[in-house]
């Protein structure tokens, strides 16, 4: 590899054969890479360096396609990512000039607020679209410096892993024996990380001041709150593109601590789980990393939260764990259930005043995306019984949706319901909730009309999820006797969930 760049440096000061892009907000000035003989770009740079390779238009570029893309909300100037680049133009050249110079001043981030389990509030920082187009450029830079560094058992905030990931290695550990989890809890990291300990961190490995210099000024910016401008001589605000990878690099001293140890443990965030094999060891092992983290990386655990807990009490990632037989599976907490019952129950509610349309894409989009995170749980049970009130929900708000006594009828009897029973449940004075779970109106929209009708319910997630990654898994089993019969059975069992799937078109649509 080193040779490969010192003769892709060589070519490129010989000028012959460079690959030549137009800028996206460069204003038409060219600008060159190069690439290698595996179509994979190379920037020669070093540590004594680096802001000239975050300030090469290259990496410019990438960073205002990955700001736009991502787009969000502006910061206190209120600039739009529309309007970022008729500002780059005209202010291109004063912005790199700044940057290059250290004269460069981030603005204050804008403190928002969203809702954390029902009580708390998660505190954001909101960067200015400039700000944020800046922090992508160094946040395309250090990651891949970094990520030699960082611990196999991190997950949070990494190319290539994920929830699924930590989870699964969880499983693992649990099997190997450790019964016993140290469930950590940090109290509010992002707002209590320690600047100075977070530069004399960074120092070790970035030798380019003027970055380290940068890194601070974002580091104490400021926050503007409900129109006051606060000084914040701690944290690293939650909602720019830094503030991931510096989590990450603050926290890698931790994992490197456990793993001195020889601790199994699990890290996503700051969200970590250490396994220990009996309930003394561990709280021998909650004491001692407690002292490091206060004392080394002079954060504030939550000695309230941070609990020693046999593995079936433990909530990770919206999940818990229990063994069965001998081995370590997954199910959904109970915190998760309530709270996704809650989020269908506002979903499906009678005074929204959703049209039929847009409740039905916002109730698919909401069902595939939990089961898809929630799908290594064993959930079929519950599925099942959640569909069973879901159903009954739905058939709620349609039978409100249907206001006066004509439409009713009329409805009920396009639903194949007799003339006399239709006048008498059209004429009901039942409640809503009542006359949902009655036998003719459960019939009337049967679970098989909803489904044509567009409604999706869990456990049809849950089957279009499972056969897919069944049909994929089979490419892992070795014998080939065995593949071969799973193989026509998981086609069997697809081709007849593709036919339900296609016999929900054409349908009269009373709902």
């Amino acid at each position: 590899m080193k040779d490969r760049m010192q003769k892709t440096s060589a070519q490129a000061n010989g000028c012959p054969q460079r690959a030549r892009t137009e800028s996206e907000w460069n204003g038409g000035v060219q600008t060159f890479m190069w690439m290698t003989e595996d179509n994979i770009v190379e920037v020669p740079f070093d540590k004594e360096h680096l802001l000239e390779t975050i300030l090469s238009p290259l990496n410019l570029n990438k960073a205002y396609k990955a700001v736009v893309r991502n787009n969000g909300n502006g910061g206190i100037d209120k600039m739009s990512c529309e309007q970022l680049l008729p500002w780059l133009i005209p202010n291109k050249d004063e912005l790199i000039s700044s940057l290059q110079s250290g004269t460069y001043r981030p603005n204050p981030v804008l403190r928002v607020e969203i809702p954390k389990d029902n009580v708390k509030k998660r505190l954001l920082g909101i960067p200015t679209v400039v700000d944020r187009l800046v922090q992508q450029a160094i946040n395309q830079v250090l990651p891949p410096i970094y990520e030699r560094q960082f611990s196999k058992r991190s997950y949070g905030f990494r190319p290539k892993v994920g929830c699924h990931d930590a989870l699964r290695r969880a499983q693992k550990i649990v099997d190997e024996g450790y019964k016993y989890v140290v469930d950590l809890d940090l109290e509010c990291f992002f707002d209590t990380v320690s600047h100075s300990k977070l530069i004399e961190i960074l120092s070790r490995t970035i030798k380019d001041g003027r970055v380290i210099s940068l890194i601070h000024k974002y580091l104490c910016s400021g926050v503007i709150n409900r129109g006051l401008f606060e000084m914040n001589t701690e944290g690293t605000p939650q909602g720019g593109p830094l503030s991931p990878l510096l989590s990450n690099i603050m926290l890698n001293e931790l994992d490197k601590e456990l793993e001195r140890r020889m601790l199994p443990f699990v890290r996503y965030a700051d969200d970590a789980i250490i396994f220990c094999k009996s309930k003394r060891a561990a709280q021998r092992v909650r004491e001692s990393i407690t002292r490091f983290i206060e004392g080394k990386l002079f954060l504030k655990v939550n000695r309230e939260k941070t609990v020693v807990s046999y593995v079936r009490e433990v909530k990770f990632l919206g999940y818990s764990f229990y063994v069965m037989r001998g081995q370590c599976l997954l199910t959904v907490h109970s915190k998760s259930k309530n709270k996704m019952k809650s989020t269908l129950k506002e979903l499906t509610s009678r005074s929204n005043g959703w049209g039929y349309d847009i409740r039905k894409q916002k109730l698919k989009n909401y069902i595939r995306g939990w089961i898809a995170y929630f799908h290594l749980a064993q959930i079929k049970r519950f599925c099942i019984e959640t569909d069973e009130w879901l159903r009954r929900r739905i058939r709620m708000y349609i039978w409100k949706s249907w206001k006066n006594v004509k439409t009713r009828v009329a409805n009920l009897k396009k639903c194949g319901v007799l003339d006399w029973q239709a006048y008498q449940w059209g004429n009901t004075r039942l409640g809503y909730w009542r006359v949902s779970n009655s036998r003719l109106v459960t019939s009337a929209m049967s679970n098989d009309m909803l489904r044509k009708a567009g409604y999706v319910v869990l456990m049809d997630c849950l089957l279009d999820y499972t056969c897919h990654g069944d049909i994929l898994s089979l490419v892992l089993i070795k014998d080939q006797r065995k593949k071969q019969r799973g193989l026509i059975f998981m086609h069997i069992i697809y081709a007849v969930h593709v036919n339900q799937y296609v016999n929900r078109k054409n349908t009269n649509k009373i709902c």
